[in-house]
């Protein structure tokens, strides 16, 4: 087949999971025999920034993604027409080449786009956040998860203490939104990576068409990881508790830390592999050396802490939408502990051994147990890699899609 993949989240500096999603994907495809183009953002120099894993096909640079805000924080709130504003911009860059391929299939955050796309053309897209039916497309607010359905709430995430008007003026945009997904779904193929994406849709969106909706799993290239395993080993020292992630508040990775500094497991170290806006203040809030912050680090090395770490943590506090990190240490084999929330709980699914991933309630609970689990084992030398995440077993439900 001739297939299009688009996403505006490549190129990036640093590749995001949706990123590595779409290249590792585009390249399986272009594996299994078919012929993959990839249309990106026009705001990274693709050649110079291509990420931390290279995409095998022909890159388009097409999808303009400036001077799309409309200063919607300094106004207050949500605005629905800009979001129509940038689908437009992508609809034209993606009919422009549309003729040249038997299938298009777009993974970004404008779920809207499908109702731009003629229904004769093969159009699907993948959903990897919440953006169905949240404008912040995480669902998480005050530091919790958001479980509201009644468009009237969304205004406060748009302005701290919202007017009368910037009420209205939000939930009229988030109402549009819904409808405009829904209809979007109905007119196009839709794939969720997770049970769970899809039946969060469903909650607020109501019932979709099955015909139209399907769940393929987020996946890895085994492959591409055994090739970084097989290189040397980096000059850091093994991790004991490791933490991979972006530094944010719906990661949690500070939730983590104060939980832990109130109790401090005997004798453990704790490696936070990761960059983000809470970096800095963390780094000043927790100056002690069972602490060790790696910042930004290469894909490859995170790999390689990852397949040594005696245990590794996922501190998120938002609803996973599937959790690439947590896939790529349960197939290492490493113990994982993670909050029993979103998509993590069907990742035991992954699990290379009964209780491999351990589900807690609450950050207490989480860092309670780290003092009380039995000790985990070393790492292998060589790690035993599991398969049961790999692209190649997603690749022919994927092209199941495309052909229905």
């Amino acid at each position: 087949m001739r297939i299009l993949l688009v996403s505006e989240d490549i190129p990036s500096p640093t590749l995001g999971g949706l990123g590595k999603h779409v290249i590792t994907l585009g390249n399986a495809l272009i594996e299994a025999g078919h012929t993959v183009d990839l249309m990106g953002n026009t705001f990274h120099p693709h050649e110079n920034q291509p990420g931390d894993v290279a995409f095998r096909g022909r890159f388009l640079a097409a999808l303009d993604t400036r001077g799309a805000n409309w200063k919607e924080h300094r106004l207050g709130f949500f605005i629905y027409w800009r979001h129509v504003y940038l689908t437009r911009r992508f609809a034209r860059a993606i009919l422009a080449v549309a003729d040249q391929y038997d299938v298009i299939h777009y993974h970004g955050h404008l779920p809207i786009l499908a109702n731009l796309i003629p229904s004769h053309l093969n159009f699907v897209q993948t959903r990897h956040d919440q953006g169905s039916d949240c404008l912040t497309f995480t669902r998480f607010r005050n530091g919790s998860v958001c479980r509201e359905t009644d468009p009237r709430a969304c205004a406060g995430c748009a302005a701290a203490q919202p007017s009368a008007v910037q009420r209205a003026l939000s939930a009229l945009s988030v109402r549009l939104w819904r409808k405009a997904v829904a209809r979007a779904f109905r007119r196009h193929k839709v794939i969720f990576v997770s049970k769970f994406l899809r039946d969060n849709a469903i909650r607020t969106l109501g019932p979709l068409d099955s015909r139209t909706v399907y769940v393929v799993p987020h996946f890895l290239d085994v492959s591409a990881i055994s090739n970084v395993l097989s290189v040397a080993q980096p000059s850091t020292s093994a991790p004991d508790i490791l933490i991979v992630g972006r530094i944010d508040t719906t990661k949690g990775v500070g939730a983590f830390l104060d939980a832990y500094s109130a109790s401090l497991p005997a004798g453990r170290h704790v490696t936070v592999a990761g960059d983000g806006p809470e970096l800095a203040r963390l780094q000043g809030q927790y100056p002690h050396a069972w602490l060790r912050f790696l910042g930004w680090t290469p894909y490859q090395e995170v790999i390689q802490l990852t397949a040594r770490a005696r245990q590794v943590i996922v501190t998120s506090l938002c609803e996973e939408a599937f959790g690439g990190t947590t896939v790529e240490a349960l197939s290492l084999g490493r113990p994982v502990l993670a909050l029993n929330r979103g998509a993590t709980p069907e990742l035991k699914a992954y699990e290379t051994h009964p209780g491999q991933l351990s589900l807690f309630e609450d950050m207490a609970s989480l860092v309670a147990a780290l003092g009380s689990l039995p000790a985990a084992s070393e790492p292998a030398s060589v790690p035993m890699l599991s398969q049961a995440a790999d692209v190649r077993k997603a690749v022919p439900l994927i092209e199941q899609v495309y052909q229905a």
